[in-house]
């Protein structure tokens, strides 16, 4: 159990001071993956950097194991830094090591015997699936690669903790999904806790299972990641998943009309929340209400058993039946747009 309590940190520059951290609570079950997500400049890196203490909160706890860190000395703590890695955005890596030396480095610093430093690091070589790269240079590697052997390196001390600071941001989509179903694997296969920081959705919605926002140094919501997903009406959570309204296809907008008209018909952009699923809804308008429709445009994604996304419908019923349906879509709480007549 990792136990954030009310922290806080503020960091000044000549004569300005800026609040980076603001009363941050947070607690993380052991084998959990955890996300931390936020735009540029909302105190991501500084959170992570203070689990393990490279950034010394100003006032507040971080609790480990039942071990209080902002109490322990500096050799206590360096003892204890050793169970926590920790992987970045670019890798750093040693160019004049091979991957080999680079992984080996955490155990040669702890003073390891060869023979033990030659078994670990092919082990761990061969859970990042690079075996066949241990006597290359980093100049030779992909960016994936690179950030292969920056996990493998993460994991030589057997750590229980794995800190992600931004570790997908500077790869390409294919390289992304990757590297996320390599940590996902590395949770499951060790049972190793991931809190991992990042301003994308995708990956957040990749891997993990509990999910934080925060915003200007302070933590706005938190919950499971369908629980943040679903709650689309908080203006930050709103930033992140939606990138504005569904665009109409260009043969409904050259007719499209803002008032009703005879001949035309509403296009509604619906918001599916966890309550209701595609199947149900589109029962409802055809099987029950005898609305005829037209299914433009759907983007769903489903969460374990529920269903989360936005269709864009074209209802041909009369004035009186679509109005049913609108009708129905506020009395269950659908979020729902009129786009206009078409």
């Amino acid at each position: 159990m990792i136990e954030i309590k009310n922290i806080s940190k503020t960091f000044h520059q000549k004569k300005q001071s800026f609040k980076a951290l603001d009363d941050v609570s947070l607690n993380i079950e052991q084998g959990d993956i955890v996300g931390l997500i936020g735009f540029s400049g909302a105190g991501k890196s500084t959170l992570i950097r203070t689990v393990n203490l490279l950034e010394r909160p100003d006032q507040g706890q971080i609790i480990i194991n039942g071990t209080d860190f902002t109490k322990l000395s500096s050799k206590q703590l360096a003892k204890e830094r050793k169970k926590i890695g920790m992987i970045f955005q670019h890798f750093n890596l040693l160019s004049s090591r091979t991957v080999f030396e680079n992984v080996a480095l955490p155990l040669e610093l702890d003073q390891l015997k060869k023979d033990q430093i030659r078994v670990k690091v092919n082990e761990l070589l061969k859970i990042v699936g690079l075996e066949d790269k241990a006597n290359d240079y980093p100049k030779s590697l992909s960016g994936g690669q690179k950030q292969r052997v920056a996990i493998a390196r993460a994991l030589a001390n057997d750590p229980y903790l794995l800190l992600c600071d931004e570790a997908t941001s500077a790869l390409d989509p294919a390289t992304t999904k990757s590297i996320l179903e390599l940590l996902k694997d590395i949770n499951h296969r060790l049972g190793i806790t991931i809190l991992l920081i990042t301003h994308e959705m995708d990956v957040i919605k990749a891997i993990c299972n509990h999910v934080s926002v925060i915003d200007k140094g302070k933590l706005v919501v938190k919950g499971t990641l369908k629980e943040i997903i679903s709650n689309r009406e908080h203006p930050i959570i709103k930033q992140f998943i939606n990138s504005g309204n569904m665009t109409i296809p260009q043969e409904f907008t050259k007719t499209l009309q803002k008032e009703p008209q005879d001949g035309l018909f509403p296009l509604v952009e619906v918001e599916l929340n966890e309550d209701i699923s595609v199947e149900k809804l589109l029962s409802k308008i055809y099987d029950e209400y005898k609305i005829p429709y037209q299914l433009l445009k759907a983007d769903v994604e489903y969460l374990g058993s529920a269903n989360i996304g936005t269709l864009l419908l074209h209802l041909k019923g009369k004035y009186e039946e679509n109005q049913k349906a609108i009708y129905y879509f506020n009395q269950n709480k659908i979020q729902n747009t009129l786009r206009g007549y078409a």
